[in-house]
C-alpha cells in the first residue's frame, strides 16, 4: 500500500466516532487511524465520552501513535439537544482549525453530528477544496433500539445526510440492503461493502495447549462443555434469552457450564435471574474483558442472541478461535455465517430452537470440532485488518482523486 503522493504532506483525515466503547466500531476506529499513517494518511481521532456502566478501549490507542487525538465530552450517544450542539460548534471548531481531505464518521451519533459539521466546513470554509464525507454505518439504529417515533426521526436525518455524503460504508451486504432497500437511505452509487477486519494472528493460533491453560485458568473442568456470552449486556443484545436457553440446555446437559464476559446496564438484572433459573454454580458472570482470548480458548461454542447486528465482533473472533457459533439469525450475521457448515442460526427469538442447537453441538464433538475448523478458514481471509486497510485506502483515494479532477 504505497503512499498516496510521497511528494506531498499526508493527506488529513479526521475520524470522528461517538465514543471508544468496547466493540466493534472503537476497534476499527483506532486501527484505522494507526495503520494508515504508513500510507500517507495523518488522522485526528475525534470521540465522545462513553456511557455509564460501559469500559473504554482507549488502551488500544498505541503509546506511540502518530495519529492525533482529541476528546469531545460532549458526544455521546444519547439524544440531549444541547449537548449535541455543544459537540456540533466544538467539532466544527477542529475542523477549521485541522482543515481535513476527508472526514469519515464512524456510529450513528458522531454520523450525525460529525456529518452536519462537515457540511457547515465546506460551505464556510471549504469552498475552494471541500472535504469528502464517508460514513461507516457498523449496522444501524433504525429497528430495535428506539421507539418507532425517535427511529422515523433517525431515518429522516440518515436520509438527508446520506444524500449528502460522498461516500457511505456498509459492514455488511445485508447492512446495506437495509438502508437502501429497506430504509430508502442513501444512493446506491455512494454505498461500498467494506467488511470489518482485525488482527487476528493471536485467536488464529489458538491450539489444544491454549485450551488446557485458558480452562485452568477460569477453573473450570477438563470435560465441561463450555458455551459463552461475550459482549455489552444491554437490551440490544437481549443477553437475558441467553440465560433462558442455557437453563434449558442445562437440564438436558449435566456437563454444560456458561460464561458470561462483559457488562452493562443489565448485569444486576441478569444475575438476579440467572437465580432465579437455577443456574447457580452453572454460570459465571466474568465482567469486562482486555483480553478475551482466553474465554474464546476455555469455550466450545459462543452464543449470540442479539435483536439486531452489524457484524458481529464476537463471532468473528470465536470463528477465528476455532469455536463456532449459535445465533439468531438478524441484521449482518447471515452475511457472516454463510452457510451450515459455519455455525448454526436461529429464527429471531426463538429459545427452544436456540438451546436444543447448542445442546445438540455440545453432545457431538466431532461435528462441532469439524465446525471450528471450518468457521476459523472461513474467517480469516475475509476479515484481516490487512485487507481492511486496502479496502479503505482504495475508497480515500477514489475520492481524493475525484475531487482533483
Amino acid at each position: 500500500m504505497p503512499p498516496v503522493d510521497s511528494c506531498t504532506r499526508p493527506v488529513r483525515i479526521a475520524r470522528i466516532i461517538t465514543r471508544l466503547n468496547i466493540g466493534g466500531p472503537a476497534i476499527q476506529a483506532i486501527s484505522l487511524s494507526a495503520r494508515l499513517e504508513s500510507a500517507g494518511y495523518h488522522t485526528l481521532l475525534i470521540h465522545g465520552r462513553v456511557g455509564p456502566g460501559e469500559r473504554e478501549m482507549d488502551y488500544l490507542v498505541p503509546r506511540d501513535r502518530s495519529f492525533d487525538i482529541e476528546s469531545v465530552p460532549a458526544l455521546r450517544r444519547e439524544i440531549a439537544p444541547a449537548a449535541d450542539a455543544a459537540a456540533l460548534a466544538r467539532i466544527l471548531r477542529t475542523l477549521r482549525r485541522f482543515r481535513p481531505a476527508i472526514v469519515h464518521t464512524h456510529m450513528a451519533k458522531a454520523g450525525s453530528v460529525g456529518r452536519v459539521a462537515a457540511l457547515m466546513y465546506n460551505a464556510t470554509f471549504g469552498r475552494g477544496a471541500p472535504a469528502r464525507i464517508v460514513h461507516t454505518y457498523h449496522g444501524h439504529v433504525l429497528n430495535g433500539y428506539f421507539s418507532k417515533w425517535t427511529a422515523s426521526l433517525f431515518s429522516a436525518a440518515e436520509g438527508f445526510l446520506g444524500r449528502r455524503s460522498d461516500a457511505l460504508v456498509a459492514v455488511s451486504p445485508r447492512v446495506r440492503h437495509d438502508l437502501l432497500g429497506t430504509h430508502r437511505i442513501g444512493l446506491a452509487d455512494r454505498f461500498r461493502v467494506v467488511p470489518l477486519g482485525f488482527d487476528l494472528h493471536t485467536l488464529a493460533t489458538i491450539g489444544p495447549a491454549e485450551r488446557t491453560a485458558a480452562r485452568a485458568g477460569l477453573d473450570l473442568d477438563k470435560d465441561a462443555r463450555v458455551v459463552a456470552l461475550v459482549g455489552r449486556l444491554t437490551p440490544i443484545k437481549q443477553p437475558e434469552l441467553f440465560l433462558e436457553a442455557a437453563a434449558r440446555v442445562a437440564c438436558g446437559e449435566p456437563r454444560a457450564q456458561f460464561l458470561i464476559a462483559g457488562g452493562g446496564d443489565l448485569n444486576a438484572a441478569l444475575q438476579a435471574t440467572a437465580t432465579d433459573l437455577g443456574l447457580g454454580q452453572r454460570v459465571r458472570f466474568l465482567g469486562w474483558q482486555r483480553d478475551v482470548a482466553p474465554i474464546y480458548a476455555a469455550s466450545d461454542l459462543v452464543a449470540l442472541t442479539s435483536r439486531n447486528e452489524g457484524t458481529p465482533v464476537a463471532l468473528i473472533e470465536s470463528m477465528a478461535a476455532g469455536v463456532p457459533g449459535v445465533a439468531f439469525a438478524v441484521g449482518g450475521v447471515p452475511d457472516l455465517v454463510t452457510g451450515p457448515e459455519l455455525g448454526v442460526l436461529i429464527p429471531a427469538g426463538d429459545v427452544d430452537a436456540f438451546a436444543a442447537a447448542v445442546t445438540g453441538l455440545l453432545r457431538d464433538d466431532a461435528a462441532r470440532i469439524a465446525m471450528g475448523t471450518r468457521a476459523r478458514t472461513h474467517v480469516l481471509g475475509r476479515y484481516d485488518v490487512e485487507r481492511l486497510l486496502r479496502d479503505i485506502d482504495s475508497l480515500y483515494r477514489q475520492l481524493l482523486n475525484t475531487r482533483m479532477k
